[in-house]
């Protein structure tokens, strides 16, 4: 626990209130409490002290909370605590254009929140457009009525939200994997997986990787007409020789015949995630991106692809991991659970999708906030349910 607690949650109080009017905010005070090495299992019971202290100060004047700041003044930690997000690097007058990228396989839950939050919040700070896409190329893995879910839950979160399907963009992406194969970038390979695992083990180039562009044109048409599914896939050409395994020739396309829910059977050659992710954050002028650690390398593969294509890579921010603990995040299992009758649907009480803690009374802003505690930072972070709800009922009931 905190030396002098109780003071120390006065002193951080009063400083958030004269920076805000009179006015303090429990989750700045909280800050300033972690720095002085508050413990997260302690939040619970310090919060309802924060909650009474913040609602004496709040009966001061402006004059008298000064007064007041003056006697706890040397209790608050003289490093500056932070109020609100980091600044973002080159932001344009025109702002940011950020995005978040689920796929259609349920509603928004509270992970989803995190991310989409703190791109919200600095869209809000600096102006620009927050898009959230909906990456929707696999077939196989679509239910049919997230397209909509998400759509409603995104613009509950920030009602200016952009929707953009990639099923829709089909063309761009055929347009993208022409252009990386006419600057001999890309190239098509008829491998078996087994072999081309091999070659990338042993560090040897594929035999496909020799044709000239004219043949791997021929070939990449022979992807929507003659070649089956398995039997060609369209590679980004790195180096066979990279150090790290993941990099070498990667692929950007793959045949897929699988009925797909909203074109039904127009297409069979579906791009893969690298090639669709870079063709729509070029397209869409996006200026910097929030994401999970675990994309590193597909950051990686995607400023070889920008290189390539003459384009600057957006700044990039990477998030560690966020164990939730207790919570229950695969859609597949929230689905399954309300088709076995454990959940009467998506806005059952117990779970943690944005539909359901809306219909419990929730409001966007409380989400955002907890997006902003959480912040930039590449440490993972485990956050047990309970001290989940304590913050977000914390940051709601001020609201």
């Amino acid at each position: 626990m905190v030396k002098d607690l109780d003071k120390k949650i006065k002193a951080y109080a009063l400083k958030n209130a004269l920076a805000y009017k009179g006015k303090a905010n429990p989750s700045s005070v909280l800050a300033g409490l972690f720095k002085e090495g508050l413990d997260k299992k302690d939040v619970k019971k310090v919060m309802p002290k924060i909650q009474k202290v913040i609602k004496d100060i709040e009966k001061l004047s402006l004059e008298k909370q000064k007064k007041e700041f003056g006697k706890f003044q040397s209790t608050v930690s003289e490093r500056e605590i932070r109020e609100g997000l980091p600044e973002l690097p080159d932001v344009k007058k025109s702002g940011v254009v950020m995005r978040n990228s689920p796929s259609p396989s349920g509603p928004l839950h509270i992970g989803h929140a995190i991310i989409s939050g703190l791109s919200i919040n600095y869209v809000r700070k600096y102006g620009g457009r927050f898009i959230l896409r909906i990456e929707d190329t696999n077939p196989e893995n679509i239910d049919p009525k997230a397209y909509k879910l998400l759509e409603q839950d995104a613009k509950w979160l920030y009602p200016k939200t952009e929707i953009i399907i990639q099923s829709g963009r089909m063309k761009l992406y055929y347009e993208y994997a022409e252009k990386l194969i006419k600057k001999n970038s890309a190239y098509v390979c008829t491998c078996t997986g087994d072999d081309f695992r091999e070659f990338a083990q042993e560090k040897k180039n594929c035999p496909c990787r020799k044709f000239n562009i004219k043949e791997n044109q021929k070939r990449w048409k022979k992807m929507f007409t003659e070649f089956k599914p398995g039997e060609a896939v369209l590679r980004f050409k790195s180096s066979m020789q990279h150090k790290n395994p993941a990099m070498r020739d990667f692929p950007l396309a793959r045949i897929n015949e699988t009925t797909h829910p909203r074109t039904k059977k127009k297409y069979r050659v579906w791009p893969l995630m690298n090639l669709a992710v870079t063709t729509d954050d070029i397209e869409l002028k996006m200026t910097h991106i929030i994401r999970g650690k675990d994309h590193k390398d597909n950051a990686e593969r995607q400023k070889m692809m920008y290189k390539v294509l003459g384009k600057k890579y957006p700044w990039t921010s990477f998030i560690g991991r966020i164990h939730l603990k207790g919570f229950e995040l695969s859609s597949t299992k929230m689905r399954e659970g309300i088709k076995s009758g454990k959940y009467s649907g998506w806005d059952d009480s117990e779970l943690p999708t944005l539909v359901s803690l809306k219909k419990q009374g929730y409001k966007p802003e409380a989400f955002l906030k907890f997006a902003e505690k959480i912040s930039l930072g590449e440490n993972d972070k485990i956050i047990e349910k309970k001290e989940y709800f304590t913050l977000l009922k914390a940051f709601n009931k001020n609201l």
